[in-house]
């Protein structure tokens, strides 16, 4: 099933949320302004905005504040993008060429933090205390799993246990933003919002492990960047792990590494641990829908569902 027509519930508000996108980063400086509307332009899912929306559906909600809410996880998520991209020193992104092949790593760096403070400013909007506590602490969360990961760098033996603390942080913690905040922004009860949040907490986790997978299996022109890129810059994710804990080559990983990267990547996209890395993803994703089952069956409950299973089986 495709994106498109799982959201199809919501795309008047989708519709809602685009317009106030584009007018969130029109601004006097108009380099800023090009670079954002660039970026916003450039599409994208919009898992997060639907996500915002999908939340507050089980109960009556303010559509001016649903908009707000859905408007600023998504520039959350527009200004994490420019930090990665700088971080990985990316020069593409969707095709398109990045801010930080244009810019200085500080005006870079700033565009990225204006995005978050214009986050910050569309929230307040929603004039919610609990709302904005959440969202504050996700903007921490997301600031804090990236530091971690760049004082970090490349331990041997990789430690599993902080690879799932960092996409809790990158991924997730966005997601349970989006779904945590649009249970509270509807006035659930205390079941449905912590229903929700577990639903976003293992949808993230699905989302992020996914993506892990397809950095050694995606075709390259796709991904819009090196197959194995994370492995190359030292960042070890859940295939990584379950090669080293299930294959016989991974006796020589340390060899791999030093010497031949790229026979390792194609060690490991051709193994067994994608598989098991896939397999993992889907329990994720089983447990997010298996958290829905406290909402009446309805349009809004099998959207998310069925984002669920669409997010495990994506290819891009």
């Amino acid at each position: 099933m495709s994106i498109n027509t799982i959201l199809a519930p919501i795309q008047n508000e989708l519709q809602m949320v685009e317009t106030r996108l584009r007018e969130s980063v029109r601004l006097d400086f108009a380099p800023l302004t090009s670079v954002f509307e660039s970026l916003i332009e450039s599409g994208g899912k919009r898992v997060r905005p639907a996500l915002s929306i999908l939340a507050t559906k089980f109960h009556p909600t303010d559509a001016d504040k649903m908009v707000s809410l859905a408007v600023a996880t998504e520039l959350v998520h527009a200004a994490t993008l420019i930090h990665d991209d700088l971080i990985d020193k990316s020069p593409l992104r969707r095709g398109s060429p990045t801010i930080n092949s244009r810019w200085s790593g500080t005006a870079t760096v700033l565009a990225g933090d204006y995005l978050l403070a214009r986050a910050a400013d569309v929230a307040a909007n929603i004039d919610n205390f609990r709302v904005m506590k959440i969202f504050a602490r996700t903007l921490m969360a997301i600031c804090e799993g990236e530091i971690r990961q760049d004082f970090g760098g490349a331990h041997w033996p990789p430690n599993r246990d902080e690879y799932y603390r960092h996409i809790e942080s990158k991924t997730a913690s966005l997601l349970i933003a989006c779904t945590e905040g649009g249970a509270i922004l509807s006035d659930g009860t205390e079941a449905e919002i912590a229903a929700l949040r577990a639903y976003g907490y293992n949808l993230g986790m699905a989302f992020q492990v996914v993506d892990d997978i397809l950095d050694f299996t995606a075709d390259e022109n796709k991904l819009g960047k090196p197959v194995g890129s994370d492995l190359r810059q030292g960042t070890f994710t859940l295939p990584v792990f379950y090669f080293i804990e299930q294959d016989t080559r991974a006796a020589r990983i340390t060899d791999f590494l030093s010497e031949d990267i790229e026979q390792l990547i194609h060690e490991i996209r051709t193994s067994p641990a994608i598989d098991a890395s896939k397999a993992e993803a889907r329990r994720f994703a089983q447990a997010a829908q298996d958290a829905l089952k406290i909402f009446p069956d309805t349009l809004y409950r099998r959207a998310l569902s069925e984002l669920a299973a669409y997010v495990v089986e994506r290819t891009n």
